[in-house]
């Protein structure tokens, strides 16, 4: 997901000096090896250029993350959608909980701390600003690890902050001789709220309260402008309070112990001005402030249960931070490489940082968790955690994937929640979920590909049976929501948009209720695939050649004669005919042009190949789509007629030469990825991250494997880009040995699998699931021989025989 509002600013000339002298001092060069993969990390990658990461305190899927709110002056915005932003070197607040490389306008950024060392004399909610209760800061002074984060701000005020699963712990070390106050900003979560409640207890040293927000891209549309989830804080103090006070829009109250009122979202989806609530507490100056505090999303005595089952009172914030660092190397180590640059195994270990952040915890320590009925739900049967903030249209291309082939039981774990879900919406699995709300962002029915995936990939605790039957009903019945052009075209609220267009004539045409029809067309053909396939799973036959049949329907949006140069898939009408067209058009996409959806057929590769021609001639076009005319790479930001591996549309793309009998293309164009557009930088994300599924597909693209097919476990080849690589698997370790892989030995040509020659440019399902070793041979120049044979190609999924996929206009 790419767009966002305002956030990709030219900087000005001095700042690029400075941004990179920062950036020198973030990544310097150190030796090749560390001594554990939680050393290796760098979470300020991605905090500029639109990654929209965030570098915060947090544990892997943890519920809390505590990390910094950036300022640009403008209160009623976020510096970028993660509430970072590199070059925004201006804070605001604390908050208790981010979205990782999200983009729109932001989201959550709940309950903002904020140490001051000025008199509360005016309310801060009319620091339009940004100009009085913020802090200035220097990267100089700043600290980032997984599970930690430092920096001195330039009031004086030193902040720590470490995290738990659902708690976290700060300190906040305030100068002598100057005010020592620490705002709670209750109501200022990164798009506003709709209510927040805040209250001091000075006898127990506590502030505690509420807000209650959503309004995920409510700029775009006012289907989503609308709260969802509330949020309930508890903070334990371990200092007294000399002074409190509290504010309530323009009034400020010294003195108060208690305030409520949100910022509202105004008419454009954004918190007006003057607008909002908090509380401080004020302390003896050059105190050593450390506090405590535990979230809910039921209640505040969830919150105080979660904090006391984590963070009881005595624990010491190092002891937090240590087990956090243990925790997230216990995560990151599932994966262990040797060799490669300081840089290379920073990039990675980073990804895989980022993978593993999201979805977030949402169940409470006592197993309990607040559902889309708004009503109290309790974990049940086998299910460990209820999770949240799930970005589909993102991540069931190959985050999920990842996420269950190292954590089987997580990735079954999701899966039960999305379907938790949907039994508490109705019936409607919605394809971007935010806390205990549907937002309907993006396109397609992602919740399908991505149960598919988890299953294929060992994720198989969880209602399979009834998960299949709800999402069939979904398919193949049309419900008000689908015929609604509510949200449309961003957030378009129907499950299924159009599904009676795509029932009745076998594609979505070009006037719908989806954003796009072509776009929609194919991403509900991979949705019924992907249906297909867990169809087979829950054991229905006949359902299994209703959606393979469904999937094909494809076909229809491809026009032979679209342009003299060949074949491509368009917008139609829904009578049959075709409007103008231009390959570079965007119209009926979603993100992408017409160039770049063409090759979004992941299921049924060789069916595409057959349409454009042959493997020979769609070869041809590949290699057109990734070159410019002067024969360099063209990668990203190279025009409408060229791949943008900067977002999810044209990410698969590169592997696609795999089946056109060119492994070795494949080969090339995914390492001059790797090696071009991804670094350990603060702009090593080529993209807004999107919820790790971005990082997702570098960890993949690094261990020379990719999940090209939604629903299935069947893994393309690459090459490795380290010697060796050990991926850790409750089911059986994956041993990827490569000793000549350098930045020259690109090309394969030779390979093992476990001691047994291979000559396939894919891996079958079984080794996925079971693992085993393989052991690469690599060289500078390519083998053009290696895996071109059309017996060798990896497989595609037709309509079965005899199946009518063509129009019914």
């Amino acid at each position: 997901m790419t767009f966002a509002y305002g956030f990709l600013r030219t900087p000005r000339r001095g700042a690029y000096v400075a941004a990179a002298l920062a950036s020198a001092l973030c990544c310097a060069a150190a030796p090749a090896q560390t001594t554990a993969p939680v050393d290796a990390v760098n979470p300020l990658i991605g905090s500029r250029n639109g990654g929209n990461t965030f570098p915060g305190a947090t544990l892997p899927l943890g519920m809390l993350q505590w990390s910094p709110e950036n300022t640009r002056g403008k209160h009623d915005r976020t510096a970028a959608p993660g509430g970072y932003q590199y070059d925004a070197t201006r804070i605001r607040g604390f908050s208790l909980t981010h979205l990782s490389g999200t983009g729109c306008a932001g989201a959550s950024g709940d309950i903002p701390f904020m140490p001051v060392t000025i008199p509360v004399s005016t309310s801060p909610s009319t620091d339009a600003r940004d100009s009085i209760y913020a802090s200035d800061f220097s990267h100089a002074d700043e600290h980032a690890a997984p599970g930690d984060y430092r920096v001195k701000l330039a009031n004086g005020v030193s902040v720590e902050l470490a995290s738990a699963l659902r708690s976290g712990i700060a300190s906040f070390a305030f100068p002598a001789g100057r005010p020592a106050n620490l705002l709670v900003r209750v109501s200022d979560s990164e798009v506003g709220s709709s209510d927040a409640t805040v209250a001091i207890d000075r006898k127990t040293r506590t502030i505690s309260g509420s807000v209650t927000s959503g309004n995920f891209c409510g700029y775009l549309s006012k289907a989503d402008r609308r709260s969802y989830y509330t949020l309930y804080f508890v903070a334990k103090f371990d200092q007294p309070f000399a002074t409190t006070g509290t504010w309530h829009d323009t009034t400020v109250q010294a003195g108060a112990t208690s305030a409520h009122g949100g910022t509202g979202y105004g008419d454009k989806g954004f918190p007006p001005p003057g607008k909002g609530s908090g509380a401080w507490a004020g302390f003896a100056p050059g105190s050593n402030v450390q506090v405590r505090v535990g979230i809910s999303y039921v209640g505040l005595a969830n919150a105080r249960a979660n904090l006391a089952a984590e963070i009881s009172a005595g624990t010491t914030l190092a002891q937090v931070r240590d087990r956090a660092s243990a925790a997230w190397n216990g995560a990151l180590g599932r994966i262990a490489i040797e060799g490669g640059t300081r840089d290379q195994r920073t990039t990675f270990y980073t990804a895989l940082y980022h993978v593993l952040l999201q979805p977030t915890t949402f169940s409470d320590a006592n197993g309990e968790y607040r559902g889309f009925d708004r009503k109290i739900h309790h974990v049940e049967g086998t299910q460990k955690i209820q999770y949240a903030n799930f970005s589909g249209w993102d991540v069931y291309r190959s985050q999920l994937q990842l996420l269950t082939w190292l954590m089987p039981k997580v990735g079954s774990d999701i899966a039960q929640s999305l379907y938790n879900q949907a039994r508490q919406n109705h019936g409607e699995w919605d394809r971007w979920t935010h806390a205990s709300g549907g937002t309907h962002v993006m396109a397609g029915d992602p919740s399908v590909p991505a149960l598919a995936g988890i299953y294929a990939f060992g994720g198989r605790d969880f209602d399979l049976r009834g998960a299949y039957a709800s999402l069939k009903d979904a398919a193949t019945q049309v419900t008000a929501n689908d015929l609604s052009d509510a949200g449309c075209n961003v957030e378009c609220v129907g499950q299924r948009p159009s599904l009676d267009q795509w029932m009745k004539l076998h594609y979505i045409a070009a006037k719908s209720h989806a954003w796009g029809g072509a776009g929609e067309t194919l991403e509900d053909a991979t949705a019924d695939f992907a249906l297909s396939q867990l169809a087979s799973a829950a054991g229905d036959d006949a359902g299994h050649a209703l959606f393979l049949t469904r999937a094909g329907y494809w076909r229809n949006l491809f026009n032979p004669h679209a342009t003299a140069g060949g074949g491509y898939i368009q917008n139609r009408n829904a009578d049959g005919s075709w409007p103008a067209f231009t390959p570079g058009t965007d119209d009926g996409f979603v993100e992408g042009t017409a160039a770049q959806y063409l090759w979004m057929v992941p299921f049924d590769v060789h069916g595409l190949f057959d349409a454009l021609g042959g493997r020979v001639k769609a070869a041809a076009r590949l290699d057109a789509f990734f070159h410019d005319k002067n024969g360099n790479w063209a990668l990203t930001n190279a025009g409408p007629l060229h791949p943008e591996l900067n977002n999810e549309p044209s990410i698969g793309t590169p592997w696609l030469f795999d089946f056109a009998g060119q492994p070795w293309q494949t080969q090339k164009a995914v390492r001059v990825v790797l090696d071009t557009i991804w670094k350990n930088a603060p702009d090593g994300i080529p993209g807004n991250d999107d919820l790790g599924e971005m990082s997702s597909w570098y960890v993949w693209a690094a261990l020379g494997l990719y999940p090209a097919i939604p629903g299935r476990a069947e893994l393309l080849l690459g090459s490795p880009l380290f010697p060796r690589a050990v991926i850790h698997r409750l089911g059986g370790d994956v041993t990827i040995n490569a000793p000549d892989a350098n930045q020259s030995n690109v090309y394969l040509h030779a390979l093992t699998l476990d001691s047994q020659p291979w000559h396939k440019p894919w891996l079958p399902e079984s080794f996925a699931l079971h693992g085993g070793t393989l052991h690469f041979t690599l060289g500078a120049d390519p083998d053009k021989a290696w895996g071109s044979d059309p017996a060798d190609a990896p497989p595609s999924f037709p309509p079965p025989t005899g199946a009518h996929a063509e129009q019914r206009p």
